[in-house]
């Protein structure tokens, strides 16, 4: 029998190189190449005790074997010397035996019994060998299986094959070794741990921060019978757990009513991590979602988690819902379903408890009708949905929300005496709004910057909507006719859609220019250009 120096090298040498590591993928590696850096080694490997891979038990070639399916052997790092080819290194991971049941061969025996074992005999041949041919051809006399464990707690087992028989000392030295890697792999993953958790604070932080910076506008403002119907529904369904469908035009103001249901909700105190699904590139779309592993693509610097994992134990609001490719809904929709995710790039199955609120501003039930949209998905987000009506359908609104934005910019300005008038607010029900409530804010930051002596002005189109104003204020008219029709709102739109088709129709398609239909009609190419999109003009 040689001495542990033959066999090893210098155990101490091996002890202070592994000090040195604190990441499991530099830490494993390095230990099995230090342990089986002499020929006189075959072979070394280290089985970790790991939850089974989603999927991962029905190929395993050991399955019938298997009786604990919470948890199994999995074979994370393997460096061997081959006896018949001096460049010929062992380092793969998979294979036959990369899982091993718990209490399943020997290996899954030390690591369920928590037993050390010592075989110096294996030329003899023992029935248990698979490849026995392996075993002379490489010339293995001698197996040391080892539990590694820490605190009292398996996390797996360190396995050698020697072409030397290993002799009392030498297993003692294995034992100093096993308990030392145990300990690094148990720091490594609290390390790793401590760094995860805080690079989750760090992307949670640097979101609010975005979010804070790009706050679409306030609070549910307003006493319309409309906003009272939204009020109630998210009163009702923001305590559940039910995943919310918000409709509307592009600035009804969406995401603050997705605010105001996590608000509500028994998620409150967990963060809100919204996703523009309009503005991520296709080719990241799954990795905004689910996150990366370093080195996945490239790119890929850094272990990076997806919205879901930030979202974990709150709600994900995922805006512009119908903007993601149908090849990724499908994942999405298994991450709803199951709540299960992988990194690109990661094996490991990582559950997440997160609540779904989507918003749209296209008709997502035709889109799924006619195939652009996945129906399962849709039926999936829609369980409760809630219609936030454009503002020119809630003019009542108008005045409270122009007081709220403009005594916003007055505070960021310095300049308290700005104030609305009577007039101002009469001038901003009478326009249409195109651009809803979104355009209600630009238009009074506008007005607040450039007013003189206290005093507010409007930059907005001439009046598009004559005649089309709510019966209650068409009664008020000076001078109104009592003969004169009433139209509702719905009939407007149609005249409204059918003046812009001639319009059209006259300028020969031409939104822009001197003879477009902007300019036929007197409105701004930019207004025209929303009107024909929220209208459904072709």
């Amino acid at each position: 029998m040689l001495e542990t120096n033959a066999i090893f090298g210098d155990p101490k040498q091996i002890l202070l190189a592994l000090s040195g590591q604190h990441h499991l993928p530099e830490l494993l590696p390095a230990a099995v190449r230090l342990l089986a850096q002499r020929s006189t080694i075959a072979l070394a490997r280290i089985w970790l005790l790991r939850p089974p891979l989603h999927g991962d038990c029905g190929k395993c070639a050991l399955a019938d074997e298997c009786h604990q399916r919470d948890r199994c052997l999995h074979l994370v790092t393997s460096y061997g010397n081959s006896a018949t080819d001096e460049q010929e290194h062992w380092t793969r991971a998979d294979g036959k035996f990369r899982r091993f049941p718990q209490g399943g061969r020997k290996i899954g025996r030390i690591a369920s019994t928590g037993e050390s074992m010592l075989i110096n005999t294996l030329q003899e041949g023992h029935e248990w060998i698979v490849s026995p041919e392996w075993i002379h051809r490489q010339q293995i006399v001698a197996l040391a299986g080892l539990p590694l464990v820490y605190r009292g707690e398996t996390l797996g087992v360190l396995a050698i094959f020697a072409r030397e028989p290993i002799e009392q000392s030498c297993q003692e030295w294995l034992h100093m070794i096993a308990d030392h890697l145990a300990a690094a792999i148990a720091n490594a993953r609290a390390i790793e741990e401590i760094e995860e958790l805080k690079s989750h604070l760090e992307l949670e932080n640097e979101y609010l921060r975005e979010e804070v910076a790009g706050t679409a506008f306030g609070d549910l403002v307003g006493r319309s019978p409309a906003l009272d119907t939204i009020a109630q529904q998210i009163n009702l369904v923001a305590p559940t757990e039910s995943s919310v469908l918000i409709l509307g035009e592009s600035g009804t103001g969406k995401e603050v009513v997705a605010r105001e249901l996590h608000r509500r909700s028994s998620r409150r105190d967990r963060p809100l991590i919204k996703v523009n699904c309009a503005a991520i590139p296709r080719e990241l779309y799954e990795s905004e979602f689910f996150g990366h592993s370093k080195g996945s693509f490239t790119g890929a610097l850094r272990d990076r988690a997806g919205r879901f994992e930030l979202a974990d134990g709150g709600t994900l609001f995922l805006d512009e819902i119908g903007e993601i490719p149908l090849d990724l809904q499908a994942k999405l929709l298994r991450v709803l379903q199951e709540g299960e995710l992988e990194r690109i790039g990661e094996e490991r199955t990582r559950k997440v408890n997160v609540r779904i609120i989507a918003a749209t501003n296209r008709e997502l039930r035709q889109e799924a009708l006619e195939g652009r949209f996945r129906q399962d998905l849709y039926y999936r987000l829609s369980v409760f949905p809630i219609e936030v009506p454009p503002l020119r359908d809630r003019l009542e609104d108008v005045g409270l929300l122009a007081e709220h934005f403009l005594a916003r910019y007055s505070r960021q300005l310095g300049r308290a005496e700005l104030r609305l008038t009577l007039g101002n607010v009469k001038q901003l029900q009478e326009y249409d709004w195109p651009g809803n409530v979104r355009e209600l804010q630009h238009v009074i930051e506008r007005a607040a910057i450039v007013a003189s002596n206290g005093r507010l002005t409007f930059d907005l189109p001439k009046p598009a909507r004559t005649g089309s104003r709510s019966p209650k204020h068409a009664s008020k008219r000076e001078g109104a006719n009592s003969s004169e029709p009433i139209y509702t709102m719905a009939e407007m739109r149609d005249r409204e859609a059918d003046n812009i088709r001639r319009a059209l129709e006259h300028s020969d398609g031409k939104v822009y220019g001197k003879n477009g239909a902007a300019a036929r009609l007197g409105v701004k190419p930019t207004t025209l250009a929303s009107r024909i999109k929220s209208l459904g003009i072709r």
